[in-house]
């Protein structure tokens, strides 16, 4: 069993500001888990400052750091949504279901992505809860995500529906130096929210989940162990943030 670690000031902040999860069936080792990851174009952009590395050179990093600690203790699928030979809208690729010792497949998967299109984030997420059989079963989705769905998807509705229909569904929302835009007419959702973060945390909300905002290579890593490995990682005992 992995051995819990003290998380980051940073991250600790971050957590205290997301409403304490619902405490449920999915929580255990023994439910399955889908990590839904972007690989959308955003994922290579530099933004305003050109000497900071692009945010999938990082992701790749943390995910080489995360998946040995969690994927021994649980089994993992994997979906990344982007990357597309047609519309920029239709790449949602199953790269295979929850499966033991995913880390290797999970690794090579992101080292191995290209990433492009746009970010079908509703949808994709709605494919992830498919595979996991929410209906009938416990689940689990941990989405990567560097900010907006914009492909006209309603993140906030579809956490809303599957909490309605799912038997034991939980979905964490991990926002990867997220940028929000609040205007887009692809993100319907979002001028709804204006000074919020990105409207992906609806998925959280929706669902008792957890939503974090992280910055760093060291923050992506623990929260992916927050909220992929064991209970005492995913219950976290929420705690108020550190002085200073």
């Amino acid at each position: 069993m992995v051995r819990p670690r003290l998380l980051s000031a940073a991250l600790v902040a971050a957590l205290a500001t997301t409403p304490a999860p619902r405490l449920n069936a999915g929580s255990g080792c023994a439910t399955d888990a889908m990590l839904v990851f972007d690989g959308s174009g955003s994922m290579v952009e530099f933004g305003y400052d050109p000497r900071q590395v692009t945010r999938i050179r990082e992701a790749r990093e943390a995910i080489r750091h995360a998946m040995p600690l969690v994927a021994p203790v649980r089994r993992i699928g994997l979906l990344i949504y982007g990357p597309n030979d047609g519309d920029s809208c239709s790449g949602i690729d199953l790269r295979f279901p929850p499966r033991p010792d995913a880390a290797d497949p999970v690794i090579r998967a992101v080292d191995a992505l290209s990433p492009g299109g746009l970010t079908p984030l509703a949808r994709s997420v709605g494919v992830a809860a498919r595979v996991l059989d929410h209906r009938e079963k416990a689940g689990i989705i941990v989405v990567v995500t560097d900010g907006n769905e914009t492909c006209g998807g309603r993140p906030c509705a579809t956490g809303a529906a599957l909490a309605a229909e799912a038997r034991d569904l939980t979905i964490h929302v991990i926002g990867f130096r997220a940028l929000v835009d609040y205007w887009t007419w692809d993100n319907p959702e979002q001028e709804a929210h204006v000074g919020e973060d990105t409207v992906a945390r609806c998925l959280a909300e929706k669902t008792g989940g957890m939503y974090v905002r992280t910055e760093t290579v060291g923050e992506l890593v623990e929260a992916l162990q927050a909220t992929l490995g064991c209970p005492l990682y995913g219950r976290l005992h929420m705690r108020p943030a550190l002085p200073g």
